[in-house]
């Protein structure tokens, strides 16, 4: 597949809606929500690009890595590299509606079983977005993980039988979607929980549950208190809340805290696999991507979501060569630098 044809083909078809930029950096598409960009000035969008530049790597190639291991165990499926898709929704207010929401997302659980990996789905204000993320997942023998939106407990525990009866691998609620006004306005409350009801609905389900959202130590403690499998360090891509921090900024003391306890999932301003080194070095057990996904599954359907993934593993081994590092499950951060 040709990298410049699929980007071409996915700008005309989010035209309006996202730029394509040579480097996805939110400041073409800053304040644009819905759209593509970050809420108000797109500072948060931004900040998660900054906060993994200003990590810089140290080059080591005298060492005897030859073939460096990217696979990964997660809740018992084998994946081929530590990077699942993020949950992503809204296709017609978000991405332009040249594909369906049924389309969209069926092409990227498509795409990332192709590439030997797994993604997630989201919510929103539309049934059709959780829906068709479960049945997708569902077409892909359960291999995914369904997100669901901090609603009433009753609406989520409702929406965690769906995904139980579709025999999901996990799932989870992205609690930074307390604010979203776009639910809101649709007549869907969405708010902030607390410890006992976060710890209602992990106790409501046997699937492991994911936290996305979380950042700040204090938080990702209460997550392992109240039995969380995962949590999800990130600012939802730059899209609830102006001026926040990057994921990579919070992350190291997050790990500090909870690696080993829970597994680590970080999302933000990936679009490289030296950018899933960099998030692995600072803590992560596993990274989420989603924008160059969108412009995959947009440029190329399900073969366009594979060809950014198999690339990102490219990339990934080839930094891991560089760095001499030998496991993505071993990833030291003496690989990284900001001195520079």
């Amino acid at each position: 597949m040709d990298r410049r044809v699929l980007r071409e083909r996915a700008r005309e078809r989010l035209k309006g809606y996202c730029a394509v930029c040579p480097t996805c950096a939110g400041y073409a598409c800053a304040g644009k929500v819905p759209g593509m960009g970050g809420v108000g000035t797109g500072s948060a969008f931004k900040a998660n690009i900054e906060a993994l530049a200003r990590h810089r790597i140290i080059l080591r190639t005298i060492h005897d890595i030859k073939k460096p291991e990217t696979s990964i165990k997660l809740w018992g499926e084998n994946l081929s590299i530590p990077v699942l898709a993020a949950p992503l929704t809204g296709v017609s207010y978000n991405m332009g509606g040249k594909m369906t929401e049924t389309e969209f997302i069926e092409e990227i659980i498509g795409g990332s079983s192709q590439s030997g990996t797994i993604g997630m789905t989201g919510d929103g204000a539309d049934p059709v977005m959780y829906d068709s993320g479960v049945r997708a997942i569902a077409a892909n023998e359960g291999k995914g993980v369904a997100i669901i939106k901090p609603r009433e407990q009753d609406e989520i525990i409702k929406r965690i039988r769906h995904a139980e009866a579709a025999n999901i691998l996990a799932v989870g609620m992205d609690i930074d979607g307390a604010g979203l006004i776009t639910m809101a306005s649709k007549g869907q409350a969405v708010s902030p929980k607390t410890r006992n009801e976060i710890k209602e609905l992990i106790a409501a389900t046997d699937l492991p549950f994911v936290i996305k959202g979380v950042m700040t130590p204090i938080e990702a403690e209460i997550a392992v208190e109240c039995g969380a499998a995962a949590i999800v360090v990130s600012n939802h891509g730059g899209r609830i809340l102006d001026y926040t921090p990057g994921a990579a900024d919070v992350l190291p003391e997050i790990a500090s805290k909870v690696k080993g306890e829970i597994i680590i999932f970080a999302d933000g301003g990936v679009r490289a696999g030296v950018d899933v080194l960099k998030l692995l070095a600072l803590g992560a057990d596993v990274v989420l991507v989603g924008r160059p996904l969108v412009v995959g599954a947009f440029g190329g359907g399900r073969s366009g979501v594979s060809f950014i993934l198999n690339s990102i593993k490219d990339e990934l081994i080839q930094a891991m060569l560089l760095t001499e590092t030998a496991d993505v499950k071993r990833v030291s951060r003496g690989i990284l630098t900001t001195a520079y």
